[in-house]
């Protein structure tokens, strides 16, 4: 881990979902879940070296963008258990060019690229968070806090154990193309805004 420096333990599940999501948005609202953070679209960017140093230790270099917001993030080696469960540091980014520059002046390069609309969901007392995601390959909602708020969440939610994954979106990425026998590239939506800010559809 790195040397002193504040990290976070990320604890969380994927669930995979139908298309039509409108059942699991009554379900979380029928359980006190409220919009935290609007529909929003994001884009992801992981980085790593020629040698691709940082997967070969289970680590993640990503630059995230969304709207006028970016986000740095680092993160450890997943710990083996039912829950995706490893440290993460972060820190928002204000000039999210300069830094993607600067990565790949000091030899980092993108060797993966993603995107996605989420909606954030809350609670109570924040203990933890519903992450509603629409991608490329499908929709999930990620369950992100404690192991018994996961726990005791998903099984409100009409899940249990079997339905957990942990694994990220990159593997579930290759998965879905080794599944339709096509070549993996990026997982980007196919269809865009005509001024480039976005995806009009998957």
């Amino acid at each position: 881990m790195p040397y002193g420096c504040i990290l976070k333990i990320e604890i969380e599940i994927k669930l995979r979902l139908p298309e039509d999501l409108s059942e699991i948005r009554s379900k979380l609202q029928r359980l006190g879940f409220r919009i935290h953070k609007r529909r929003a679209f994001e884009s992801n960017i992981l980085f790593d070296d020629t040698k691709r140093r940082l997967r070969k230790h289970g680590k993640l270099l990503r630059v995230r963008r969304s709207g006028r917001r970016g986000l740095l993030t680092l993160k450890g080696p997943s710990e083996k258990s039912r829950y995706k469960k490893r440290w993460e540091m972060e820190t928002n980014l204000s000039d999210s060019d300069s830094i993607e520059g600067i990565l790949m002046q000091i030899g980092y390069h993108p060797v993966f690229r993603y995107e996605k609309f989420r909606t954030e969901y809350a609670r109570g007392s924040f203990a933890g968070k519903a992450l509603l995601d629409e991608t490329p390959i499908g929709n999930f909602l990620e369950l992100e806090g404690g192991s018994q708020w996961i726990e005791r969440t998903a099984k409100l939610l009409g899940f249990s154990r079997k339905d957990y994954i942990n694994r990220s979106y990159g593997y579930l990425y290759l998965a879905f193309c080794r599944e339709r026998r096509v070549r993996p590239k990026d997982m980007l939506f196919k269809t865009r805004s005509s001024d480039g800010s976005g995806p009009t559809s998957r």
